[in-house]
């Protein structure tokens, strides 16, 4: 299957590690030139794009704080001032939602705590699209990828804020998907349920990872590259005709 992604440039926000990571080597494997984003730990990102440019001028990273508009604007910029513009963009970073105090209630969650939570994890978001859309309407092509969350469809006790971010980034692309579909730009959400990341298999206790096994039809977690094929194929040309819809990669669960 042709992907033709050879010669597409390809914004994966997040891209650092973890599942962004295996995004930003699926693209580069097929021949795009992929620019990927990081917060912190440049030095990590700077690593991964020489790797994934191997000497030619086909990978970067550029920085992207989801707490600072400014680095939105500034990366779009850096990537279409280098490349023309965006032909995919993979939306990945995220704020994660700090856990409640044991005992403490949703109702008792100052707005102080939640609402800097909701507006980094939406408006940034958006706003990269609006940056990205009108390059791609003008090219009659694009394909744009939502990251979001398991915890978006099942939920999870004191995920409340999270779930309602990531929820958010799903009645997004229903209705986006009607303004651009005429433009040949496509939008769909990608749904991750517990994935075998670094983060998790060092930061989740074995017996929740063992117990979540054992939910799952496919007897085992999600790899990032999991996740990372169904981006592959949503982002690139062998995705035609699809639009406005979430793909959940969680083994069947």
């Amino acid at each position: 299957m042709d992907m033709e992604l050879k010669g597409r440039t390809v914004l994966v926000t997040g891209g650092s590690s973890g599942i962004g990571a295996a995004i930003a080597r699926a693209y580069a494997a097929e021949g795009a030139r992929v620019a990927l984003t990081y917060r912190s730990g440049g030095e990590d990102a700077e690593r991964l794009a020489r790797e994934l440019g191997a000497g030619r001028d086909a990978a970067m990273a550029v920085r992207y704080s989801l707490a600072e508009p400014h680095t939105v604007e500034s990366a779009v910029a850096t990537v279409t001032e280098r490349w023309g513009g965006v032909d995919v963009l993979v939306a990945n970073a995220v704020r994660w939602a700090p856990r409640r105090a044991p005992g403490e209630r949703f109702e008792d969650v100052a707005a102080g705590d939640w609402r800097g939570f909701l507006d980094d994890n939406l408006a940034p978001t958006l706003r990269t699209v609006q940056l990205v859309v009108d390059g791609m309407r003008a090219r009659s092509w694009g394909r744009i990828v939502l990251i979001s969350s398991h915890v978006a469809l099942d939920g999870h006790r004191g995920q409340e804020f999270y779930g309602a971010a990531k929820s958010a980034l799903h009645g997004f692309a229903r209705s986006l998907a009607w303004d651009v579909g005429c433009d040949g730009i496509l939008v769909n959400v990608v749904c991750p349920g517990l994935t075998a990341t670094e983060r998790v298999l060092t930061g989740l206790p074995v017996e929740i990872r063992e117990r979540e096994t054992l939910l799952t039809p496919t007897g085992r977690l999600s790899s990032p590259q999991d996740v990372a094929g169904a981006v592959l194929f949503l982002g690139s040309a062998a995705n035609s005709n699809t639009t406005g819809q979430t793909l959940t990669v969680a083994g069947g669960r």
